[in-house]
Order: structure tokens, then C-alpha cells, then sequence
């Protein structure tokens, strides 16, 4: 009976059903098989809708998308241009900055290189940067910012692992602080190998004035104080992050539908249905997802896994490697929202069977993540960026592996030098 059971669920998913039917066929018949009422899953669906934290979700997804909606893409790109596009290399560094910046707030990789990358590919090929560089740049440079608050991954990550009653639980905010290093660290190394690459060669570099600074600060003015208001709140413990997310959820509607007026008010009834069917997907395989992490749970199939992977390996070094192996294929292959609803509840027991801080676990993931979304053959950026820029995705596997390489040095570094997560944290 339980083989038929799991044939039929495997059919299920490859008949291309929706993740949420799999995985709450997956828990249904795993609790039926323990004798234990279906009632489980209706509580545990409370129990996550219950949840404080879990207010912070829709309210950054609808800021998001108000932003992406608006023309913040064009003034931000205009804005770091003037303060960074001076530097050798400056209009990379232009590029990882604004992406890392929308990607934080936008939660979208694709949106990123919808909206900004449109803006800087052709900028970068017309300022002397070669048109492979270029759009390997702009691929990759779509899913940075996943490690910078407020990222939504970074909630949801915080969220799943504190329905997991851990023995060394952390606030949202920890979690916040130790992506900031990490995300840098990627942002430094892309930019001093863009430096590198372009050595010798004429780039043209605007020049930097005053005048250039005020004005497109000036164009800036009502977005500027967004990060220092939600971003100082957070770290300074002033908000709690929930009371963060309805700031900028008001600050943002109030600034980019009546003040600029970029968003119409009635354009916001579609904005908000586009954003909390998305909200609404993810809480929805959240919920089923926490049901049969607890069936899991009760049958003891972390411990048995662990206790399995200790018999060939026994080394914290080795397990990391391959740790990091099968995150960035889950990468390539499911988005980041299932992945971590999917992965969580089975490596976070085992990572901290290896000693290893759920906070660090937590970075190392979503570090992952962000280089899977444009990892061959289908990362998701990749395609996205195939079809913006008209150009073949063979033609992108080859422009986006330099920018891949640097990146994978980056997460050798934040993987095996923990203190880089959690310098600024007293968990080490």
C-alpha cells in the first residue's frame, strides 16, 4: 500500500502538478500510515497563519511590487552612476550595487533583470565593455541582493525554522545582520574581477560633479530615506520586522501612487491580486510543507538521515562540500521559495548534527541559491535574460561562467569562514 502511495505521488509530480498537491498528498498519507487524524494538517495551517513574522510577507511582496511597478529602476541606475560610474570598472560596480539594492526590496531576480537590466546591458556595451561581459554581468547580477534585508527568501528561511522548535533559535534580525557581510564579500570579488577584465581597455567613465550628485539625488529624494527608515529600524531594534514591512508597505503606496503618481490608484487593485497570488502560493506550500515536516518529525527520518549520511561521512569539511553541491543543482532546478520549503526541515537536523549554526546553514543556502538561478542548464536567470536580450542561452552559459567562478570563490569563503556570517552576531 505505502509503494502504490509513493508511485502515485512521484506520477503527481510528473504529471506536473502543483507543488502543494504533492507535498499534501506526500503529508496526508505518511500521517494516514502512522495512524495519526488529518486534523494535523488544518492545525498546523493555523499555526503558521498564526504566526507574527508571517505578517512581514505579503506586506514586503505588495512594496515590491509597487516599486517594480514604478520608475525606481531608472533612477536608481542614474543615482549610483553618478556616484560610482567615476571608478575604473565604475559601471560594473554601478550594476552589482542597483541590482543588490532592487533585488533586496523587489524579492525578484527576474524582475531585476527585467527592469534594471534592460537599462544597464545597453549602457555597459555603449560605455566600451565588451557585449559577452556585459551580458553575463547583467545575468548575473540579476539574483544579488538575496542575502541583503529585506529579502523575502531571508524571511521565509527565518520563518520555516522557528516552526522547527530548534534548540538554538535566532531572531529575523540576526538573520538580517549576518547576510550583510557575506552579500559584500560578492559584491567586492565581482567587482574586482570586472576591474580586472577590463584593464587596459578604454571605458568611457563619466565624470564626477557636484552638480550631477544633487540633481539626481534630487530625483531620488522620496526613495532615498526608504533604506535608512525600514534598514535602521530593523538593525537598531527599533521595529520588529513585521512593523518594518507595514512602513514601507505605507511609505512606498503613499510616495509612488500619489506623491510621483508612477502607479495610478487604479492600477493598485491589479498590483495588489498579482502580489498576494504570489504570497498566497507560497503560503499555501508553506503550510502543507510544515505539516509533513512534522509527520517527518514524529517518524524520525532526520535522525535516520543523519545517523545514514554519518556512516560515510564524518567530517563537518566534507559535508559542507556536498552540502553545497546539491543546493546549487536544487537551484538550477526548483525557484528559491520551494526550495526552501522543500529542503529546510531535512538539512537543518542534520546540519546541526555536523555543529553547524542554523544562521551560518541559513546564509550558506541562500548563497546557493543565488548562484543557482543562473547555473547551466536551466537556471531560471538564464532564460530570462535569453528572452530580454534576444540572445541564445548557449550564448549566456558562456558569458555568465567567469561571473559563476568568482561567485562559487565567495561561497568557498562564507561556507568554511563562519565568522563571516557571524562576526557581528555573539553566536560564535
Amino acid at each position: 500500500m505505502t509503494t502504490l502511495a509513493v508511485l502515485a505521488i512521484l506520477l503527481l509530480a510528473l504529471l506536473g502538478a502543483p507543488l502543494f498537491v504533492v507535498i499534501l498528498t506526500a503529508a496526508m498519507v505518511g500521517f494516514y500510515s502512522a495512524d495519526i487524524p488529518l486534523t494535523v494538517i488544518t492545525i498546523e495551517l493555523y499555526r503558521l497563519v498564526d504566526t507574527p513574522l508571517l505578517l512581514a510577507l505579503p506586506l514586503f511582496t505588495f512594496s515590491g511590487y509597487i516599486l517594480a511597478e514604478s520608475k525606481l529602476s531608472a533612477r536608481l541606475v542614474r543615482l549610483t552612476e553618478v556616484l560610482l560610474g567615476w571608478m575604473p570598472g565604475g559601471l560594473a560596480v554601478v550594476a552589482f550595487v542597483t541590482c543588490a539594492f532592487f533585488t533586496a526590496f523587489t524579492g525578484a531576480s527576474g524582475v531585476t533583470i527585467v527592469a534594471v537590466g534592460a537599462l544597464l546591458f545597453p549602457a555597459l556595451v555603449q560605455g566600451g565593455y565588451g557585449e559577452r561581459f556585459s551580458l553575463g554581468l547583467v545575468t548575473t547580477s540579476g539574483s544579488l541582493g538575496l542575502l541583503l534585508a529585506p529579502s523575502l527568501p531571508l524571511i521565509l528561511y527565518g520563518v520555516i525554522v522557528q516552526q522547527m522548535d530548534i534548540p538554538d533559535p535566532f531572531t529575523i534580525q540576526e538573520l538580517f545582520i549576518a547576510g550583510i557581510l557575506p552579500a559584500l564579500l560578492m559584491i567586492v570579488l565581482l567587482t574586482a574581477y570586472s576591474m580586472w577584465h577590463v584593464r587596459g581597455k578604454k571605458i568611457d567613465r563619466p565624470r564626477f560633479t557636484l552638480a550631477e550628485v544633487r540633481a539626481a539625488g534630487a530625483d531620488m529624494k522620496w526613495e532615498l530615506p526608504l533604506p535608512f527608515i525600514v534598514l535602521g529600524g530593523i538593525y537598531s531594534g527599533f521595529f520588529a520586522v513585521s512593523e518594518a514591512a507595514a512602513v514601507t508597505a505605507a511609505y512606498v503606496l503613499i510616495v509612488e501612487s500619489l506623491i510621483r503618481k508612477e502607479v495610478p490608484v487604479f492600477r493598485l487593485p491589479a498590483v495588489i491580486i498579482e502580489a498576494m497570488v504570489m504570497v498566497g502560493g507560497i503560503l499555501l506550500i508553506l503550510g502543507v510543507s510544515l505539516a509533513f515536516t512534522n509527520f517527518l518529525i514524529d517518524a524520525q527520518i532526520p535522525q535516520q538521515m543523519f545517523e545514514l549520511i554519518s556512516t560515510y561521512i564524518t567530517s563537518k569539511f566534507t559535508f559542507l562540500m556536498l552540502l553545497n553541491i546539491i543546493l546549487l543543482m536544487l537551484g538550477a532546478i526548483l525557484d528559491i521559495f520551494s526550495a526552501l520549503v522543500i529542503m529546510i526541515p531535512l538539512i537543518v537536523p542534520i546540519a546541526l548534527g555536523f555543529g553547524i549554526d542554523p544562521i551560518h546553514l541559513g546564509i550558506i543556502f541562500l548563497a546557493n541559491m543565488q548562484i543557482g538561478y543562473f547555473t547551466p542548464p536551466i537556471g531560471m536567470n538564464l532564460f530570462i535574460a535569453s528572452y530580454r536580450f534576444k540572445r541564445s542561452v548557449t550564448e549566456l552559459y558562456r558569458a555568465t561562467l567567469p561571473f559563476m567562478a568568482v561567485l562559487l570563490i565567495a561561497l568557498l569563503v562564507i561556507t568554511y569562514v563562519p565568522e563571516v556570517s557571524l562576526v557581528f552576531l555573539s553566536r560564535q
